[in-house]
């Protein structure tokens, strides 16, 4: 069964996750350099059939745009011409990081492991997908 895969793009790293395949749980993927993440999109792609991409759309707390919305626009434009087949869909990603470090801090997390921001970039993707889940039940 095909999966569904949720991306918290970022200028330097994004954060990936992905659903299983009966699409009931979220889990954290992985963090990958923004320069790769095309490359690990195909290879992700070729491997595991994705049915969908959910991608973060960052606005501001009164709606708005913020300066990172073109760039992660202008990625999903880039998106759909690379895989045309698969849709896209967004999901506001205000408080992300905030809940993703809360969640590391519950956790148990160390202190090195929530400075890492790759780690914050992953739970935040999984924190993207989780809400699209939620949002589709």
């Amino acid at each position: 069964m095909p999966r569904i895969l949720a991306i918290d793009y970022g200028l330097k790293r994004t954060g990936i996750a992905v659903t299983d395949n009966l699409k009931i749980i979220a889990t954290a993927l992985t963090m990958v350099l923004t320069k790769e993440l095309v490359a690990f999109l195909q290879t992700y792609t070729a491997q595991e059939d994705v049915e969908a991409f959910v991608l973060g759309l960052p606005i501001d707390l009164q709606g708005n745009d913020t300066d990172a919305t073109a760039s992660v626009k202008g990625f999903a434009v880039y998106l759909q011409k690379l895989f045309p087949e698969k849709p896209i869909h967004w999901v506001d990603e205000r408080f992300t990081s905030k809940l993703a470090l809360d969640a590391m801090i519950r956790a148990g997390s160390t202190k090195k492991d929530r400075r890492n921001k790759g780690n914050i970039d992953k739970i935040s993707a999984t924190i993207i997908l989780q809400t699209f889940m939620e949002m589709q039940a």
